[in-house]
């Protein structure tokens, strides 16, 4: 695991050999209408409620925890809640948004969603090890290789900033068949190749929040089988780039840490078991 190129943050290093046990992983980031179809069952099972157009677990009565926030409450969601006590899948623009990512999910709203389906959330390591796709000696930068472009990711292109990024645009440039103008830019899952375990969107298009708590010195510290993070913390591991991330933030080696409760535009997950 790490930065084998020495390019990026500090909690990125040191590279050290972890071992894990055998897993699977979602093929594909959850979609809107998989967590849509979660959020219908648990609210007919009477598992959650809707207050100010949030998400929460019905023994929540303080509203302290947000699973999701719906469209009426924030528009970058592509989930709303109607007055018939339902869940739908929206149009953006006029195209269905039903296999794209769901966003606007927290990474309790992520955790509960595994819960229910007997499923879980990756660990940072089980992430990195599925993210590289087989990749070894030499290890890439990316999950195919050690350049990106459009043909390969829905990212931010900046081919003037960074040498490992081969689009042709100079600036901040979001990937032109997703930009219509209205957040967020992302693509329906499957949209671009496969990596060498048959995995898509590894890179690019949501980041996917990861079980573990984040801390920037885990690196120094971490067992070599198995690891699952620090023990405690004030943030949880959010891995690969989003629509609006730059080649940077799409390596492999790259980790980010949001809080748990915050819900946005660019982050989704995954599931494994």
């Amino acid at each position: 695991m790490g930065d084998h190129f020495n390019e990026g943050w500090p909690d990125e290093r040191p590279v050290h050999t972890v071992t894990l046990s055998s897993f699977q992983m979602s093929k594909y980031e959850i979609t809107n209408d998989q967590y849509r179809d979660y959020l219908n069952a648990a609210l007919a099972a009477s598992q959650i409620t809707v207050f100010n157009n949030r998400v929460y677990a019905i023994s929540d009565t303080s509203h302290s925890q947000p699973y999701f926030v719906t469209h009426e409450a924030d528009s970058d969601s592509q989930i709303s809640y109607n007055i018939s006590g339902s869940f739908y899948t929206r149009s953006k623009n006029g195209r269905n948004m039903v296999n794209d990512p769901v966003v606007m999910v927290s990474w309790y709203g992520a955790k509960v969603f595994c819960d229910y389906y007997g499923y879980k959330l990756p660990t940072e390591a089980q992430w990195e090890y599925a993210a590289r796709g087989g990749q070894q000696n030499p290890y890439y930068r990316f999950p195919w290789g050690n350049m990106i472009n459009h043909d390969y990711a829905n990212y931010r292109a900046n081919g003037s900033a960074y040498s490992y990024d081969t689009s042709p645009y100079s600036s901040y440039t979001f990937h032109p068949n997703w930009n219509d103008g209205t957040d967020p830019y992302t693509a329906p899952v499957g949209s671009f190749p496969v990596n060498g375990y048959g995995l898509c969107d590894m890179t690019g298009n949501v980041m996917e929040w990861c079980s573990d708590w984040y801390s920037s010195s885990y690196y120094s510290s971490s067992p070599s089988t198995n690891p699952t993070g620090p023990i405690s913390g004030s943030y949880r591991v959010v891995r690969g780039g989003h629509w609006g991330s730059y080649a940077y933030g799409c390596r492999v080696a790259y980790r980010g840490g949001y809080p748990g409760l915050s819900s946005g535009y660019y982050c989704g997950f995954r599931v494994c078991r």
